[in-house]
């Protein structure tokens, strides 16, 4: 029986017209997908605010500790504060054992009274006592003078010896030697004379041994100096402390500072006054303010870092002394500023940043200028528009593609 060729030949015809037909719809597929371009994640330009920060960590900074110390060797007999305690000035830290001060105190107010009273005997008693003694002298010189004119007279007629005339003449010399000595001593008395000279210096070094011996015994009540806190205590009721050794550390009450070292390559950013957002480590869901109120004005070496001290507007209750902080500070500000997300950026470290941004379904590669950079976000100054849609970083596409923007 002869094989039917025919309609093999029909069968044959209509698959190839059916892979004909297939063929020609995938070729419209891809042509109708290359025309429409690949699709891809795009983010939008946008106006908007921004802020420029600069963070860092740092601690609550002391501007001052002052270290109390007693001054004389002394056995601790109470201590009155504990640490952590609010002291005011003059207030009452601790006491040594003054019993020894108090006696030398003593015996230094009983020298000074009776030098006083010297000095006030010379002045009341001395001064009138050697006036009399010097008038009672003179009328003894004058008499004594007188009586050795009249024994030479008469010796010149032969009624007084020669042994006569020369007991009188000694007995002139020597009236008028007391005479000279009671002058001398009236001078002595008077204000400007030597004993009162004396009797004045006596007083004052007396007066300058109670000082002594009353800032001794003041010595042996340690106090505050400051209104401030008390951060550390050393010493114990009994202890023997010795001049010099740091029994306590008062921080003075002072604006609470806060100090952090920022890295030098952004030192351009920071400036005195700028404001600034804190919080502590310990409290990371507080916040406070603080401003930059220095600079240091050269680079640790080391560290490749600048120190910077910030105040803190109203610190609060619970910010303790060398606490651990963090700081973000703002350095910059645009209240309509053009924004794209700053992984779109390519070269951005560079002289020469650019962007792969998608116009009319096509990737365009466009330089661009840019400004102040916030919180994983970056104002560019020039090179685009708000609204267009900008390629991120890591998707790697030549320029002239045709693609289907998306937003991601």
């Amino acid at each position: 029986m002869p094989f039917p060729i025919a309609p093999l030949r029909h069968r044959l015809t209509g698959w190839r017209g059916i892979l004909a037909l297939l063929l020609l719809i995938a070729v419209v597929v891809v042509a109708f997908r290359f025309l429409r371009g690949e699709i891809v994640p795009v983010a939008i330009a946008e106006r908007g605010e921004l802020r420029q920060a600069v963070v860092a960590s740092g601690r609550v900074r002391t501007p001052q500790r002052i270290e109390i110390a007693a001054q004389i060797t002394g056995r601790v007999l109470a201590v009155e504060v504990q640490e952590g305690i609010s002291v005011i000035p003059d207030q009452v830290l601790l006491r040594l054992d003054d019993n020894e001060w108090k006696a030398s105190a003593a015996q230094a107010r009983a020298a000074l009274s009776q030098n006083e009273a010297r000095q006030r005997q010379i002045g009341v008693l001395g001064m009138p006592v050697a006036e009399q003694t010097a008038r009672q002298a003179e009328a003894n010189a004058i008499q004594a003078k007188k009586q050795f004119e009249r024994v030479g007279e008469l010796a010149a007629r032969g009624f007084y010896s020669t042994a006569q005339q020369d007991d009188a003449r000694r007995a002139r010399d020597v009236a008028e030697s007391q005479w000279r000595a009671a002058q001398l001593q009236l001078t002595s008395n008077q204000p400007g004379g030597s004993d009162a000279q004396v009797a004045r210096s006596n007083v004052e070094q007396a007066r300058a041994a109670l000082d002594v011996a009353l800032a001794k015994l003041a010595y042996a009540t340690l106090r505050s100096p400051v209104t401030g806190t008390v951060l550390t205590r050393a010493v114990e009721p009994g202890d023997t402390v010795q001049p010099g050794k740091v029994l306590m550390t008062v921080a003075p009450e002072w604006k609470t500072e806060l100090t952090a070292q920022i890295d030098e390559k952004n030192l351009a950013l920071l400036a005195v006054g700028q404001s600034a957002q804190a919080s502590a480590d310990a409290y990371p869901g507080e916040r406070f303010k603080a401003s930059v109120i220095y600079i240091a004005p050269s680079v640790d070496a080391q560290r490749g870092s600048v120190e910077i001290r910030l105040l803190v507007d109203e610190a609060p209750a619970y910010l303790k002394h060398e606490m651990t902080i963090s700081v973000d500070i703002e350095s910059a500000y645009k209240k309509d500023a053009l924004i794209a997300p700053f992984d779109t950026i390519r070269e951005a470290g560079g002289t020469q940043p650019w962007i792969m941004l998608v116009r009319d379904g096509t990737t365009v590669r466009q330089a661009v200028k840019l400004g102040i950079r916030g919180s994983g976000k970056v104002e560019v100054l020039e090179g685009i528009a708000a609204g267009d849609a900008l390629l991120p970083a890591t998707l790697n596409m030549a320029e002239g593609r045709r693609v289907r923007a998306v937003n991601r």
